[in-house]
């Protein structure tokens, strides 16, 4: 596998753009679209909030053919909590996109992202579509990544080759997600395009599996968004040989790429967390069930004060070890033993003399490394999150205005 450039663009027959919109902000790129020159095998996971933007009920009754061929995504408006117009305005920003491109409006969907409980500017987002459908281009990924932005401070995308039989297969991805981000399948939004040849019960199967290892397992602020979605669009233009057992070679080689890239923006996202300073990367290992590992990581990275400890750089392992403990995962806490990188901090859940100098070096890395090892079994997993600053509550007490 190798990194490539070209993000959404990098398979063949996709096409991007995004263009400004003055939605909530001027000068600024608010609306994408995101498009294949061949229909798509296509698959998502959405959020789990029992308050859901128009958007996403859209995509699921969208993609119950397991089908799609273009994506038109906007920033500086939720659309949730809109009612009636809300899913009036979502259905008019599909219909107007198939009209431009030409293709069937059941084949397209729609994401927002940005304030809740405010309807659509529907003039400004209607000349934005017709704006990026017009200039849709092999070379619009990144103003796309750019449109799906909102407190996000840096663009994120992504995109690798790989080989499946002889043939090469390439993967593109974009993705934003500053606050509101603890994602049950934060706002998060992902959208990942592959040349791959691979049946849409694959594709379903490959994109539940991979969310759970990658953008299921980050948090910022313990907020699941409205507005949660992850979409993958297959159009077989690599030509390689079908893929349509989960079983099979193939699929883990195709799974293997997806994982790396869904991984690789979910830390991106987790390290531009609103206010964040640092990067925290959390790994519980020898636990006795997976789902122990994961539930124990998360909630770790989740918490506050751990979060906090880490910005102040005190090495305060205790609220590591509190965290797990409220995590409702069974285990022993009396076996417990915490590292801060390379540092021991704790064993068999007591407290060790530890270097302060040392457990602070480790505290100013750009990334630091928490290791809990419950001496249970020989299941592992790992999270990611981000310090909490002042910075934090500063952003989010303006956001609306």
């Amino acid at each position: 596998m190798k990194i490539i450039n070209g993000s959404v663009c990098a398979p063949q027959g996709f096409q991007a753009q995004g263009v400004d919109a003055q939605i909530k902000k001027k000068d600024k790129k608010e609306v994408a679209i995101i498009y294949s020159a061949q229909k798509c095998n296509t698959a998502g996971v959405f959020t789990t909030n029992k308050v859901r933007a128009a958007c996403i009920d859209h995509c699921k009754n969208k993609l119950e053919d397991g089908f799609a061929q273009a994506v038109v995504v906007n920033s500086g408006n939720a659309n949730a909590c809109t009612g009636e117009q809300g899913i009036k305005d979502c259905r008019q920003m599909a219909e107007l996109t198939a009209e431009l491109l030409g293709i069937d409006n059941n084949d397209v969907l729609v994401a927002s992202t940005g304030v809740i409980g405010v309807t659509m500017p529907m003039d400004k987002i209607s000349r934005a579509i017709r704006e990026a459908s017009a200039s849709l281009t092999a070379t619009g990924g990144y103003n796309a990544s750019l449109a799906i932005m909102t407190t996000d401070l840096v663009s994120k995308e992504i995109a690798v080759e790989i080989v499946i039989k002889g043939c090469p297969v390439r993967i593109g991805a974009i993705a934003k997600g500053s606050g509101m981000i603890h994602p049950n399948m934060a706002t998060m939004l992902a959208f990942v395009t592959t040349d791959a040849a691979i049946s849409s019960k694959c594709l379903q199967n490959l994109v539940k599996q991979s969310a759970d290892l990658s953008f299921n397992m980050i948090s910022v602020d313990r907020d699941t968004s409205t507005n949660d979605m992850l979409l993958i669009m297959a159009n077989g233009m690599a030509g390689n040989p079908f893929i349509d057992d989960v079983e099979s070679e193939d699929y883990q080689v195709l799974k293997a790429a997806v994982d790396f890239v869904n991984i690789s923006l979910a830390k991106k996202i987790a390290r531009d967390g609103e206010g964040a300073t640092r990067l925290i990367e959390v790994q519980v290992m020898n636990a006795a069930e997976l789902e122990t590992a994961r539930v124990i990581a998360r909630s770790i990275t989740g918490s506050n004060l751990t979060k906090a400890a880490v910005f102040g750089e005190d090495a305060n392992w205790g609220r590591i070890l509190a965290a797990a403990g409220y995590s409702g995962a069974e285990f022993d806490p009396g076996q417990v033993d915490i590292y801060l990188g390379a540092e021991k901090m704790a064993a068999n859940g007591m407290g060790l003399v530890f270097d302060e100098e040392r457990a602070r070096a480790e505290l100013q890395k750009d990334t630091v490394k928490i290791t809990v090892d419950l001496n249970a079994g020989n299941h592992e997993a790992v999270a990611w999150g981000c310090d909490l600053s002042y910075d934090y509550v500063r952003i989010n007490a303006a956001y609306r205005t």
